[in-house]
């Protein structure tokens, strides 16, 4: 199932928490959906869930609007929401065998959902236990098995590696890229990396208003507008090398990033740039010891588009 949002709008009194925003996520599409605390995430995924409705704008799931289908369309839906609320005094088993009958479950499956749920999260030492007796991982975890369950078409992850340790995140991590190759999943984190090793897509979204959509790589490329080498050339006089470098057709600027180490950053465009550097190192005698891509971090793109 997909998933279609046009000019969707929500206000709280003067303050408006989502801005006139469009975006579709295909079938099979992991989107990491990014923005500060306040941005606007949760209450536009709280939108798509239909627990609260829009002012203005539509969302469309499978091609049918949530509006005039919700009761039929969340049935479709697993939502792992931030504050992950859970019944802390039930077994963990109990919880799920209660999650399973309220999304619908057929009597007759629900032993074996349960029994698949504890393992792929991980709860096959923890079934027993009281919810509340958990660390916040494994409540994590109860959280995530409980919006999976019933087998949804679309995943809602609002934080799910909260609160997990290195190794349980990596567990989480394949888990949601197992669940991604069939379904639509929208990941909210604020954890930058997981969105790289996890998501197909990144959508930005600051005071309510989309500011970025697209991969990583492709934000980058946007971030940069040319490739930056990082070089360093040894044996050649500093301001020779750089009026040297400076002289390639397809370089735009060069930078002394250490001159007394002869590293220097150069911003170029074209594929042929690193043998024209190479050539030149060879027709001058000069050693060419490092030559490497300048790679823009998510981090930096994240800052510039949300710090106004």
């Amino acid at each position: 199932m997909d998933i279609v949002i046009e000019n969707l709008t929500k206000r709280y009194g003067n303050q408006i928490a989502v801005d006139n925003i469009s975006l579709k996520v295909a079938t099979g599409e992991i989107l990491g959906f990014l923005g500060p605390n306040g941005a606007g995430k949760t209450t536009t995924m709280k939108m798509i869930t239909s627990y609260i409705t829009a002012d203005e704008g539509k969302v469309y799931i499978g091609g049918k609007l949530l509006s005039d289908n919700y009761y039929d369309i969340k049935k479709h839906i697993g939502y792992l929401s931030e504050n992950n609320p859970l019944y802390h005094d039930m077994p963990v088993i109990d919880f799920l065998n209660f999650c399973a009958k309220i999304q619908g479950i057929e009597k007759s499956r629900i032993n074996e959902r349960v029994t698949e749920m504890i393992r792929i999260t991980g709860l096959k030492s923890e079934k027993h236990k009281k919810i509340g007796e958990l660390s916040k991982g494994y409540q994590q975890r109860v959280g995530l098995a409980q919006a999976i369950i019933h087998e949804p078409e679309i995943l809602l992850l609002d934080e799910p590696t909260s609160g997990l340790d290195p190794n349980q995140i990596v567990e989480i991590r394949k888990l949601i890229r197992e669940l991604g190759s069939e379904k639509t999943v929208i990941l909210s984190t604020h954890i930058l990396p997981e969105v790289e090793a996890t998501c197909d897509r990144i959508f930005i979204i600051n005071k309510g208003k989309i500011v970025a959509d697209g991969t990583a790589q492709s934000l980058r490329n946007q971030a940069q507008g040319s490739d930056i080498l990082k070089v360093k050339i040894e044996d050649g006089e500093p301001d020779l090398v750089f009026k040297s470098i400076s002289s390639i057709p397809s370089v735009s600027m060069v930078e002394f990033a250490d001159r007394h180490l002869n590293r220097f950053n150069i911003h170029c465009s074209g594929i042929n740039v690193k043998r024209e550097i190479f050539r030149l190192c060879v027709e001058n005698n000069w050693v060419l010891t490092e030559m490497t891509p300048f790679e823009t971090k998510l981090e930096d793109i994240f800052r510039d588009l949300t710090m106004n």
